[in-house]
């Protein structure tokens, strides 16, 4: 139910932004913007490439639950390849919906106030908020997803006798561990001086991270596969992590 409350702002945002940016000639003028090359790029580029694996990244939740799911080894890769592309023609058709209603310059410097914004000036003040209550709702959807992925992964690891027996209160400390620590580096704090930092995007950079070696692993044992599965598509998969680590 939450996925689907998800894409109704997405799809609305995405069809009714780019007709109205369309005619009062904001989505033109952000594009004759980003074209001009006035707005910088360099390190903008490495801390955007960051965000946007940290908008993308929660297709790896979907392997905890692979031992339910009938005919993982043929189901799973198919969902993860199509959710993928679902997932990045949405949002490509969402922001730019977005250009129809706000500037570029506001939507970088703004962030999810900018997302507010637009959906009050395309929809009005209240069908906007309305609108954005949804986006909340779908996040309850997400938050869910991290739930059940964190127990599970705690599980997969109980069940073979290489971690803790009850997964489930293992993954609510941890949660609770990080979420005084959110708290206060970034809201309450600082309490913990040089050491608060955002760490909201620290699990992306070293889930990257830890890919390099279980793709090297995957290559030296997974002798059943042919060439291509076996060295070309990890070392592609490497070379991405690679640069994610790097940005």
């Amino acid at each position: 139910s939450t996925t689907v409350i998800k894409m109704i702002p997405l799809a609305l945002m995405a069809v009714c932004g780019a007709a109205v940016g369309m005619m009062n000639g904001r989505m033109a003028e952000n594009f004759a913007t980003m074209s001009t090359g006035a707005i910088s790029t360099g390190e903008g580029l490495m801390a955007s490439t960051v965000a946007v694996a940290f908008a993308y990244e929660g297709w790896i939740l979907a392997t905890s639950i692979n031992a339910e799911l009938r005919d993982a080894k043929r189901t799973l890769p198919r969902a993860l390849v199509v959710g993928s592309f679902i997932v990045v023609l949405t949002y490509i058709l969402y922001y730019i919906g977005l250009t129809g209603a706000v500037t570029t310059e506001e939507l970088m410097a703004s962030g999810e106030a900018a997302a507010k914004m637009a959906f009050q000036r395309v929809f009005g003040e209240t069908a906007g908020t309305v609108v954005f209550v949804l986006i909340v709702i779908s996040c309850l959807g997400t938050l869910n997803g991290l739930t059940l992925s964190c127990c599970r992964g705690m599980y997969a690891l109980a069940v073979r006798n290489e971690g803790p027996g009850n997964s489930a209160l293992v993954s609510l400390g941890l949660s609770a561990l990080w979420l005084v620590y959110f708290y206060g580096a970034n809201v309450g704090g600082p309490w913990f001086g040089p050491f608060s930092f955002d760490s909201s995007e620290l699990p992306i950079i070293t889930l990257y991270g830890m890919y390099v070696p279980m793709f090297i692993q995957f290559m030296r044992k997974s002798t059943d596969l042919n060439p291509f599965r076996r060295f070309v598509m990890p070392a592609l998969a490497l070379c991405a992590c690679a640069f994610m680590v790097y940005a």
